[in-house]
C-alpha cells in the first residue's frame, strides 16, 4: 500500500524523501487561479521516479456550475491539467465534485458533469484518469452527502471516472467513517485514492479544516481502519510539519 503526502510543487521528489513518502500529490498551477499549467521542471524525473505521483486540480474548478463563465473554463482547466499530469507520470487528477448555488437545481450540476465526461470520452478520454473527490460543505454540492454522490455516480459512473475519498470531508459532511469505505464502494464500485486527513472541527460541521492524523477530532484508529479497508493509495493533506509522523503512523498500522 502506497502512503504519502500532498507536498510543495517546486520539488516534489525532495519533499517525498523528507517525509518518507511513496506517493506525492501536488498542484501544477496556482490552486486559486485559472491559468494553464506550465511544464513542470522536474517532469522527466518525476515520470521516471519510483515515487508515484498524483495531481490535484485547482480549487476554482467547478464542472457542475450552471454559470457558463465558470463551467466552460473549468472543463478546459481539467483537460489541460490532465494533459500536464500525464507529463509527470501521474496516476490521476483529483477534481472536487463542485456545486450549484442555493437557488439552482442540483440535477443541473449532475447533468453538467455527465455532459463533460461523456463528451470527453467520445473525444478519446482524459490524458489521465479523473478522480472525483467528495467535499465537506454546501447544501447543493455534488459529492458532499453520499445520497448526492449516488445521484452523481448514476450519471457519470459508466464513463470510467475514479473516486477519491477524503476522510475529513466525509466527517465534516456528517458521514460516519466506521463504514464509509463500504458505503462509498457500494455507490462508486471503487476507491482510487484516499485523502487521509483528521479534522480540526466536530462531526457534521461542514468545515474543511484538516489536522494531522493524531491531533484532530477523529480517533486515529478510525482513520487507520479506513486505510486498511480502502486498499488504495493514501495521501495525507495535513500540516506539513507533521506529515512524516502521519506517514509513519499509518505505515505502522498497515
Amino acid at each position: 500500500m502506497l502512503i504519502g503526502a500532498h507536498v510543495r510543487d517546486d520539488d516534489p521528489l525532495a519533499a517525498a524523501e523528507e517525509r518518507g513518502a511513496e506517493i506525492v500529490q501536488f498542484f501544477l498551477a496556482d490552486p486559486q487561479g485559472w491559468k494553464k499549467p506550465k511544464p513542470h521542471p522536474q517532469a522527466a524525473a518525476l515520470a521516471a521516479s519510483e515515487i508515484v505521483t498524483v495531481v490535484h486540480s485547482p480549487y476554482v474548478v467547478n464542472v457542475a456550475s450552471p454559470n457558463n463563465r465558470i463551467r466552460i473554463p473549468s472543463r478546459k482547466l481539467v483537460t489541460q491539467h490532465a494533459e500536464a499530469a500525464k507529463e509527470v507520470g501521474a496516476i490521476g487528477l483529483v477534481v472536487h465534485g463542485g456545486h450549484v448555488t442555493k437557488d439552482e437545481d442540483p440535477a443541473v450540476g449532475v447533468d453538467n458533469w455527465r455532459k463533460f465526461v461523456e463528451r470527453q470520452q467520445a473525444e478519446g478520454g482524459f490524458a489521465v484518469p479523473v478522480f472525483i473527490e467528495n467535499t465537506a460543505g454546501g447544501d447543493n454540492a455534488m459529492a458532499r452527502k453520499f445520497d448526492a454522490l449516488a445521484r452523481l455516480w448514476d450519471a457519470v459512473g459508466e464513463f470510467g471516472v475514479g473516486f477519491c475519498l477524503d476522510t475529513c470531508h466525509a466527517f465534516a459532511a456528517g458521514e460516519e467513517l466506521v463504514d464509509v469505505v463500504d458505503r462509498a464502494k457500494a455507490i462508486t464500485g471503487r476507491i482510487d485514492l484516499v485523502h487521509l486527513n483528521n479534522s480540526r472541527d466536530e462531526f457534521d460541521s461542514a468545515r474543511d479544516r484538516h489536522a494531522n492524523v493524531e491531533s484532530g477530532t477523529i480517533e486515529p484508529e478510525v482513520l487507520a481502519a479506513v486505510v486498511a479497508a480502502a486498499g488504495a493509495p493514501v495521501v495525507v493533506e495535513t500540516p506539513a510539519e507533521g506529515q512524516a509522523a502521519d506517514i509513519a503512523y499509518l505505515r505502522g498500522k498497515a
